[in-house]
């Protein structure tokens, strides 16, 4: 399956940490085929001083979708992340990583759990997502 990821920080060494969230990625979860390039932008739904650095990634796995959610939130604690958003309340962090698509055989693969959601709901709202989901496709 591809997965097409979204990586983004606002805390510390922002580009050096999504490199070796993208490091992490390879060694747990399958080979990275390619990634954008960092792009700069402001927080996205609450208000903070640090801009965040985001990248998006293909990544090649045969991993069940929930498995590759479950390896990526691992690698996001591993990454210093201590909390994730929850009802729409968003803060600062380390690294933050979300399936945006999943694409199985070429055709768009549709997830709608209590646990995740693909496509990721608010993607195409997020010029920090198209801009960079648009390099790699």
């Amino acid at each position: 399956m591809h997965y097409y990821l979204s990586l983004g920080a606002n805390l510390g060494h922002r580009e050096q940490t999504i490199r070796r969230a993208i490091e992490h990625i390879e060694q747990q979860i399958g080979p990275v085929r390619r990634c954008s390039s960092f792009y700069y932008s402001a927080s996205w739904g609450f208000a903070s001083e640090h801009e965040f650095c985001n990248v998006c990634c293909l990544l090649e796995s045969e991993q069940a979708p929930i498995e590759v959610l479950h390896a990526t939130q691992a690698i996001e604690r591993q990454l210093g992340r201590t909390k994730k958003s929850e009802n729409g309340q968003y803060e600062d962090r380390a690294i933050d990583i979300d399936i945006i698509r999943i694409l199985d055989k070429g055709e768009e693969v549709t997830i709608d759990s209590e646990e995740l959601r693909v496509p990721h709901p608010y993607w195409q709202e997020r010029d920090f997502v198209t801009n960079p989901l648009n390099e790699i496709i």
